[in-house]
């Protein structure tokens, strides 16, 4: 019986944050209530309050459950050897997390000012300088480094730019995803002429 009612609090939870997410892509995260969260969900405050005491404890715990992933990620790269099958199955994983996570990335881009107030914008940051670490090497020519530094933001716009033409999204990531290959494979590849 302890499990279910753990299960079912989860539930609850993870209904919060989804609602939370809808509500501030909406209307903005500083235009949002909990009165107007808790009225989406049909409960009361004191429910919302017992899993989230502010607006910023749902948003925190949104970004710990991307950056959960992320972390994962990154700490897989690491024990990696430095070969192009690690950065482009990177890739392939960062995409799916990306994917995993669409609702909160466009909350980010939608409300890059307050990211930027809170710490976890920051946080954010350093993730992505750790990703990069990996699918970058250092002594590389600054045109293949700027290569690994497009393939990443490539996937983060991708979300973004394509998100208004018609298609099926997963053809869209898929998309996304093969110019990302393709770019750190060609800046993996050595130097170039062009």
């Amino acid at each position: 019986m302890g499990g279910s009612r753990q299960r079912r609090r989860g539930d609850t939870r993870q209904r919060i944050q989804d609602v939370a997410v809808e509500l501030f892509a909406e209307q903005g995260y500083e235009k949002t209530s909990l009165r107007e969260i808790a009225e989406r969900l049909d409960v009361t405050k004191a429910a919302l309050y017992y899993h989230f005491k502010t607006k910023e404890d749902i948003l925190i715990s949104l970004f710990e459950d991307l950056t959960r992933p992320m972390d994962e990620l990154i700490e897989w790269g690491k024990g990696q050897p430095r070969s192009l099958d690690t950065k482009q199955e990177l890739l392939r994983r960062y995409s799916q997390a990306l994917t995993d996570a669409t609702p909160l990335f466009r909350f980010m881009q939608e409300n890059q000012a307050t990211v930027r107030e809170l710490s976890i914008g920051e946080s954010f940051k350093d993730r992505m300088v750790k990703l990069l670490d990996i699918i970058r090497e250092p002594q590389a020519p600054l045109k293949d480094q700027v290569r690994c530094v497009s393939a990443l933001f490539t996937m983060h716009a991708g979300m973004f730019a394509l998100k208004d033409i018609e298609g099926d999204p997963e053809d869209k990531r898929k998309a996304v995803l093969e110019v990302a290959v393709e770019l750190v494979t060609r800046a993996h590849s050595g130097p170039h002429d062009s």
